[in-house]
């Protein structure tokens, strides 16, 4: 019994490696849904849309955005974490999902186990902007004022635990300072406390606050990735001046664990030449993006990374979500 139990195994093994093979040589054979966990018009959304349909002509078959917005992302990721691996059915993540682990007490899903790394889409810095309040003229003076503790510095953020809150609680323990956390239910209310003066700072998106910076509503200050934004090239990463400050958001795709690696595979190669077409790199320049496009293995040891990463910045924060 025992030698017919290993060779019925050995049999089913055999037979599901064509399975998986053949699976990958048809693909894709109809629409491909990319879930987007957030609302149509934000920036997450705006670059899966620019992916989508460059990715058309590529694959022959259409992309088609899926937002299913809630619970800062978890939502639609565990949509598609439950999803068949069959490569029809993909997620458009962020930095935040790798907060969210551990941000989250439970999370209906495991955002490293239950899904496949396909390929990193971009870099996107957020920037330390300031209202007319915030005399200080550059970032070494902003980081001597909140040093100097002479009156409380507010900040905003899009809610506990997202990247800007994170970000601006790293920037108040490297400095030792006493800032105050507000957080608002999105960027856009905290954007416009900040232009009302009911704030007197914010670590956005830079996409979000770009036409502001622009306008001469807001004075940016610095950029929290580690080096310079090719929009804003005189303006310094804030780990100039505080040696070590780091915080970078990206997005990228992922498919359901145990999707063929023939079709991941196949999925990052079309991404990756998407990513390397002219117009793409200046469309998503034009948001203060970086494009990446790296392999399945490189993004999949990223995320590693930014879990452990995220994770120190929950913990400095002291953020929690029940």
């Amino acid at each position: 019994m025992r030698d017919t139990f290993i060779r019925a195994i050995g049999y089913a093994l055999l037979l599901a490696l064509p399975a998986g093979l053949a699976l990958a040589d048809t693909w894709p054979s109809k629409p491909i849904r990319l879930v987007v966990p957030y609302p149509p018009g934000g920036s997450t959304d705006v670059t899966a849309r620019v992916i989508a349909e460059s990715l058309r002509p590529l694959l022959g078959q259409t992309v088609v955005i899926d937002n299913r917005p809630g619970a800062a992302g978890n939502i639609g990721a565990d949509a598609v974490a439950k999803s068949a691996p069959d490569g029809y059915t993909l997620l458009m993540a962020t930095s935040t999902h790798a907060t969210n682990i551990s941000l989250y007490k439970n999370l209906p899903y495991d955002f490293v186990q239950d899904l496949a790394p396909v390929a990193q889409i971009t870099f996107i810095p957020n920037v330390l902007v300031v209202g007319p309040s915030i005399a200080a003229g550059n970032l070494a003076e902003f980081v001597d004022y909140v040093k100097s503790g002479k009156s409380p510095v507010t900040y905003g953020s899009a809610g506990n635990g997202s990247s800007q809150h994170l970000s601006g609680a790293l920037f108040n323990s490297m400095v030792a300072g006493e800032m105050v956390h507000v957080p608002y239910k999105g960027g856009a209310p905290a954007t416009a406390d900040l232009l009302a003066g009911q704030i007197q700072t914010l670590f956005a998106p830079l996409v979000e606050v770009l036409a502001h910076i622009k306008a001469g509503k807001l004075r940016v200050l610095g950029i929290t990735t580690s080096k310079r934004s090719p929009l804003l090239p005189d303006v310094p990463a804030i780990g100039e001046v505080l040696p070590g400050y780091e915080v970078a958001l990206w997005n990228g795709v992922l498919a359901p664990a145990k999707t063929p690696a023939g079709i991941v595979n196949k999925l990052n190669d079309a991404i990756v030449k998407v990513l390397n077409q002219p117009e793409i790199k200046a469309r998503l320049a034009e948001q203060g993006s970086e494009p990446v496009g790296n392999s399945p293995a490189e993004f999949k040891q990223f995320i590693a990374a930014e879990v452990e990463k995220w994770k120190s910045l929950v913990r400095i924060s002291g953020a929690r979500v029940e």
